[in-house]
């Protein structure tokens, strides 16, 4: 309580400093944000969503790409894109909020967790610190240590965690969906053969199976190395997004835009301070170089592995 009570005094102080005005107004100004939430409750999102209004102007994702490609309509400044990683069930109580205020908002889709009642992994772990260190595990072995567990990717439990074929149909008109991978592994953490599947058949899946059209993938947890990028080429996709921290810009590698990541528990004062890019510009670029570190000899060896690291704690 008191580490909670510390942290919200920090970004109550640091919004009002005028620092976070300065970020967006002036170094900011003419770059895109995008902003990653998970499963934000409907209430927090409309005081969220109205907060960064106010501050940004929030355009599809779809409307940034067509400015990459050439199209005539011109970024305007201090924009915004707000984006949901998972499918989660919860995002469907969004739907009288988008309804309502016209927000457009990019959802991400596990193509073969949607629909189900097959659960996201990491919620069959004991605690935050072993999912940290499943994610950093070569893929067949967090596999192997979930099955110990119980957990199985196509297991049917009794609830489900993630949106169903209704759900996504009923948000379509409003929601830009997009894929998020099968199953969620750690993309770079997999062989060969399972990254390139879990590519290419996510994005063959939601357009077949539920008439998306899909240009755009959210590597879990922000894991990616120069073979996922290659494969998105490969697969047809437009775009990859990452959790590197920072902005974009008509020049960014499109298969490396970076994201603002937002925990869905976040107050309006921390909301701010994060989007602004204050908070990581404190922070220094830590965890882009941890990442960059942890992966760069994710290239498949003779049999497609990577070695097990250390992991960085971060969310998924």
């Amino acid at each position: 309580m008191v580490k909670r009570m510390l942290r919200s005094a920090v970004f109550a102080v640091l919004r009002f400093s005028g620092l976070p005005y300065l970020m967006r107004e002036v170094w900011a100004r003419d770059k895109v944000t995008i902003v990653v939430y998970h499963d934000l409750a409907a209430d927090r999102a409309a005081v969220h969503f109205e907060a960064l209004r106010r501050r940004y102007n929030i355009i599809p994702l779809s409307e940034y790409l067509s400015a990459r490609a050439g199209g005539s309509a011109r970024l305007p400044a201090r924009a915004l894109i707000i984006t949901f990683d998972d499918g989660h069930r919860g995002n469907y109580e969004l739907l009288a909020l988008l309804e309502r205020d016209k927000v457009p908002v990019t959802i991400f889709l596990c193509s073969e967790i949607v629909d189900t009642r097959r659960h996201y992994w990491w919620y069959h772990a004991r605690d935050a610190a072993e999912a940290a260190a499943l994610k950093a595990l070569p893929d067949e072995q967090r596999v192997e240590a979930l099955q110990g567990r119980g957990h199985c990717d196509t297991r049917e439990y009794e609830t489900r965690q993630a949106l169903t074929r209704a759900e996504i149909e009923a948000m379509r008109g409003l929601v830009d969906f997009q894929s998020h991978t099968i199953f969620h592994p750690i993309l770079p953490a997999c062989t060969g053969e399972r990254a390139a599947r879990e590519i290419a058949e996510s994005k063959e899946v939601l357009e077949n199976r539920y008439g998306l059209r899909i240009c755009a993938l959210a590597y879990p947890n922000g894991d990616y190395s120069d073979r996922e990028t290659r494969l998105l080429r490969e697969s047809g996709y437009t775009c990859g997004l990452t959790l590197d921290p920072g902005f974009n810009d008509l020049e960014t590698d499109l298969f490396r835009l970076r994201r603002v990541a937002l925990p869905d528990d976040a107050g309006v004062n921390e909301l701010l301070v994060k989007a602004s890019g204050l908070w990581e510009l404190l922070k220094g670029t830590r965890r882009l170089s941890f990442r960059k570190a942890r992966w760069a000899s994710a290239a498949p060896d003779g049999q497609g592995n990577v070695p097990a690291v250390a992991s960085d704690g971060s969310s998924v």
